[in-house]
Parts: structure tokens; C-alpha cells; sequence
């Protein structure tokens, strides 16, 4: 264990440059005094390593010493295995760099370690898209995935859901997130860019999907990212918001066994754990009643037509009329001649 932080501490200190005892202590999750040790340790290993007292002080490495403790153990190299995502690198445009990096990392692995990693890639495969869709395919997610890279800003054209449904946006490219296939993009209003007396930027962040982007012009600008901005946390948030509002209403239904099994399939967690969570002892025919969470009447309506006689609606009154209609329709279509 100590072993492993001496070197956490000098790859540290040599991708960071100068940090303080508490900045190393808070990193490696130990005491002040344990740096302390640590540092003298390297010290006398023959690292050159020196601290800097005062205000402004730190320990940091003479200058042009470089380590070469680069090596991947076991668990890093299978980690690195299961953590590739080709179809995503070769939509971003970065198939190739991503196929020559694989190559000069299988050529530095120890024999062991490459058939360590080979295994994994013959037993793990990630397949991010959903089974009823591919994903999105957009002409210019490699430029957005540039254009964050580099901090260009951009002008789009860009299809919304609201009217007016097209609309021109300059936008300060934040980040890119791949959801379920789906590519979004995570950026500022340039026209709305604003900041508060300590001159941190208070402008909205923005999801854009980027299938929907119909043009892209660079504008050869240079932007600064917002000062602070978590893309992770940001994605977080906003996933939690949409879920929170997604749910509009309520609806009491019946469900058949078969369809008790087909809702785990068909539908989304909160339906399936609100059926589970207040469904009524079955009865004779093993029919329950339970109350589930709906988005909407037209939503509610789509999903559960896919139940077809496994479901019976019993409230709200709306939706079992519309349901019962199109029963009535389609009843008509296939009726015997």
C-alpha cells in the first residue's frame, strides 16, 4: 500500500507540478504528517523532490526529472479493455486514433497483460444504442466534437421541438454526452453570456441533440469555458429534472398475468415499480389493480395500446374513452366479412 502511494505521489507532482502537503494529503485520502514520510522516503530513494515553506510554498520535483513509471498493471489493462467504445470514436472521428493507440498499447504490454486484455475483448462487448434504434447519424457531430475540443465557437441552425421550430443559435460548445445512441451537445447562448460581480458565468447551459442540427458555420472564435463547469454534474441535474417532470398524472389500470410480464419489457422503472408497489391481491382470474405514474393522456395511450387485452383502464375516465375508441376502430378494420 505504501509502495503504491510513493508513486502516486511522484506521478503526482509530475503531471501537477508544485502541491502542498495538505493538497497530497487530501488526494491520497491521508494525514499531513503521513506526506511528510512519504516525501522524505523519495528523498531518499534519490528522487529529487524538494518543499518550498511559506504561503506560496509546496514541494515539487527538479526541474526536467521525469519518471518512468508508466506501466499498466493487470486491473488497469482489463479496465481499459471494457472502457472502449469504437462505434462512438469512429462517429466522433476518432476511429483511427483510437485503432493506433490500441496498437501501440497492445505492442507495450508484457505478454501476460495483452492476453489478459484479449480475453476480455472476446468475453465483453458495450452496445450502447437501444434494440429499436441504431442511433443518431449526424453529418457534423465530428465538427461539434472539434469545436468543443478546441473552444471554437459555432453558429447553428438548429430544429426544436416549439415553434418557431428553426432557429439560428451562436453557441460556446461545452460538451458532448452519449446517451442511449443518442448524441447531445452541452452549450451556452453566446448572445446570452453574462457573469456576476466575481466574474463567474451565470449564462444558462443548453442541451442541443445534435441530429437535429441542420447547418454549422465556425465562426473562428476562441471562446473560455465557463469558469467551474462540471459536465458530469451538469448531465446529473438535468436527467434528474427531466424525470422529476416527466410525470404528469395518474392512471388506475387492471393487468392480466400476461401482462403483469410484459410491462417489464414494455414499459419504463417508474411504471414497472409503481404496478409492483401497489398492485391488489390477484383474483380468481389472477387479474391485479394497481396505480401507475402516466406522462400524458397521448402518452399513456401509445403505451398502453402495446398491452393490447392485457390491460383494461380503469381511471382516468379520458383515457379509457380513447383507449375504448380505438378498440372500437380497430374492431371495425378486422371484422369478418
Amino acid at each position: 500500500m505504501r509502495a503504491s502511494r510513493l508513486v502516486s505521489i511522484l506521478l503526482l507532482l509530475q503531471s501537477r507540478g508544485k502541491l502542498t502537503a495538505q493538497q497530497l494529503a487530501d488526494m491520497l485520502e491521508v494525514s499531513v504528517r503521513t506526506v511528510y514520510r512519504d516525501v522524505e522516503s523519495l528523498s531518499e530513494a534519490g528522487v529529487p523532490v524538494y518543499g518550498d515553506a511559506g504561503p506560496d510554498g509546496g514541494y515539487q520535483l527538479l526541474g526536467g526529472y521525469r519518471t518512468r513509471l508508466n506501466g499498466l498493471t493487470a486491473a488497469e489493462a482489463q479496465a481499459l479493455s471494457l472502457a472502449g467504445m469504437p462505434r462512438a470514436a469512429a462517429e466522433l472521428g476518432l476511429g483511427t486514433v483510437l485503432a493506433t493507440a490500441q496498437l501501440k498499447l497492445q505492442a507495450a504490454l508484457p505478454a501476460e497483460l495483452r492476453d489478459r486484455t484479449d480475453a476480455i475483448s472476446e468475453r465483453f462487448l458495450l452496445d450502447a444504442p437501444g434494440w429499436y434504434h441504431d442511433g443518431d447519424s449526424s453529418p457534423y457531430l465530428a465538427a461539434v466534437a472539434d469545436a468543443v475540443w478546441h473552444q471554437r465557437r459555432i453558429e447553428v441552425r438548429y430544429r426544436r421541438w416549439t415553434a418557431p421550430t428553426d432557429v439560428t443559435r451562436l453557441l460556446d460548445p461545452h460538451g458532448i454526452v452519449l446517451k442511449a445512441g443518442k448524441w447531445y451537445l452541452v452549450a451556452r447562448d453566446a448572445a446570452e453570456k453574462d457573469a456576476d460581480a466575481t466574474g463567474r458565468d451565470t449564462s444558462e447551459m443548453r442541451t442541443y441533440r445534435v441530429n437535429h442540427i441542420l447547418r454549422l458555420t465556425g465562426t473562428g472564435e476562441r471562446f473560455a469555458r465557463a469558469r467551474g463547469f462540471d459536465l458530469a454534474a451538469f448531465w446529473a441535474s438535468s436527467v434528474a429534472g427531466f424525470r422529476a417532470g416527466l410525470w404528469q398524472g395518474e392512471a388506475k389500470i387492471r393487468l392480466s398475468p400476461g401482462g403483469r410480464d410484459r410491462i417489464t419489457e414494455l414499459m419504463s422503472q417508474a411504471v414497472i415499480s409503481a404496478a409492483e408497489g401497489s398492485a391488489s391481491a390477484a383474483d380468481q382470474d389472477g387479474w391485479i389493480t394497481a396505480v401507475v405514474p402516466i406522462e400524458s393522456l397521448i402518452h399513456a395511450h401509445q403505451d398502453f395500446l402495446r398491452l393490447g387485452a392485457d390491460i383494461e383502464v380503469l381511471e382516468p375516465p379520458e383515457l379509457r374513452r380513447r383507449l375504448a375508441e380505438t378498440a372500437r376502430l380497430l374492431a371495425a378494420i378486422y371484422a369478418e366479412p
